[in-house]
C-alpha cells in the first residue's frame, strides 16, 4: 500500500501547450513581492516574485520559487537570510523596477537593514525576514522554504496583484 506521500503512478504527458498552461495560471490572482538578499560582497540583490505562499504556522514556513535562469539564483541559493516584501498597490512601479533586467534596481531605493543585514525596502504591506531554511529543485524552478524570524505588517495598505498578465 502506497503513503499518502508518496506517488502511486507516473503523471501522463501534458495535452496542453506552455502558453495554454502560462494563460491558465494567470487566472488565479497572486500578491506581489519583492525578495531581497545581500550577495556574497555584501550588495543588495532583489527581485519581483508573484510565487509567494505560507507553508507553516508552528515552525512559521513561507516559500517562493525562482526560475534556473534567473542571474540572482545563485546569491539565493548560497544565502542564509533573505527578505520577502509584500507589495502595496502604490507600489506598482517598484515592482516592475525589480523584474527589469540590466538596470541599478537599487538607484534611489529606499531600504535600510534587517536583523540578518538584509535590505528591507521602505513601505512594503508586509515583511517576513526569513532563515533560507530549504530549496528544492523542481521543474525549471528552485522552491525556497524560509523559517520567518521577524515579520511587520501595515493594515491600511492594499495589496498589489498580479492577474492574466498584469499587475493592479
Amino acid at each position: 500500500m502506497n503513503s499518502p506521500l508518496s506517488p502511486s503512478a507516473v503523471a501522463q504527458p501534458p495535452i496542453f501547450t506552455p502558453h495554454d498552461f502560462r494563460k491558465a495560471l494567470g487566472q488565479f490572482a497572486t500578491g506581489v513581492t519583492i525578495v531581497t538578499a545581500l550577495d556574497a560582497l555584501g550588495q543588495p540583490v532583489g527581485v519581483t516574485v508573484s510565487s509567494f505562499n505560507s507553508v507553516s504556522l508552528h515552525p512559521p514556513l513561507v516559500l517562493w520559487s525562482m526560475a534556473n535562469s534567473a542571474a540572482s539564483l545563485p546569491v539565493f541559493m548560497a544565502g542564509t537570510h533573505y527578505a520577502v516584501h509584500v507589495l502595496g498597490a502604490e507600489q506598482k512601479e517598484l515592482a516592475m523596477r525589480f523584474a527589469t533586467k540590466g538596470i541599478d534596481r537599487w538607484a534611489g531605493v529606499a531600504h535600510q537593514p534587517g536583523h540578518s543585514g538584509v535590505p528591507l525596502l521602505d513601505g512594503a504591506v508586509a515583511t517576513f525576514e526569513c532563515f533560507n531554511r530549504s530549496r528544492y529543485q523542481e521543474g525549471d524552478h528552485v522552491i525556497f522554504v524560509g523559517e520567518v524570524e521577524r515579520c511587520g505588517y501595515r493594515n491600511e495598505a492594499a495589496p498589489l496583484i498580479y492577474h492574466d498578465g498584469r499587475m493592479r
